[in-house]
C-alpha cells in the first residue's frame, strides 16, 4: 500500500470577485466569450480559471486578476 502526503491549499476567495468567460471577453473588449480560450493561448501571463470544471465547461476567474492583467497590456484591439 502505498500513501501519499497532500497538501490542501486554502484560498480565501469573495464569491463575487468569481466571473466567468463572458466577464472576462466584456473587460477585455473582446466581441465573444469564445476569443477567451484564444487569449489564454496567445498570452501566457494572462491569468487562469481559479476553478475550472473540466474541458469546455464551468471556468471562473478573479476579476481583481483580469482586470489588473488588463490594466497592464492593451488588449481587446485583436
Amino acid at each position: 500500500m502505498t500513501f501519499v502526503n497532500y497538501r490542501m491549499l486554502v484560498v480565501s476567495v469573495d464569491l463575487e470577485d468569481l466571473i466567468d468567460a463572458g466577464d472576462v471577453a466584456q473587460i477585455l473588449g473582446l466581441a465573444s466569450r469564445r476569443t477567451v480560450s484564444v487569449y489564454q493561448q496567445r498570452y501566457p501571463d494572462m491569468p487562469r480559471p481559479v476553478i475550472e470544471r473540466s474541458a469546455g465547461h464551468t471556468k471562473l476567474w478573479l476579476r481583481s486578476e483580469i482586470e489588473a492583467w488588463a490594466a497592464g497590456r492593451r488588449v481587446g484591439r485583436d
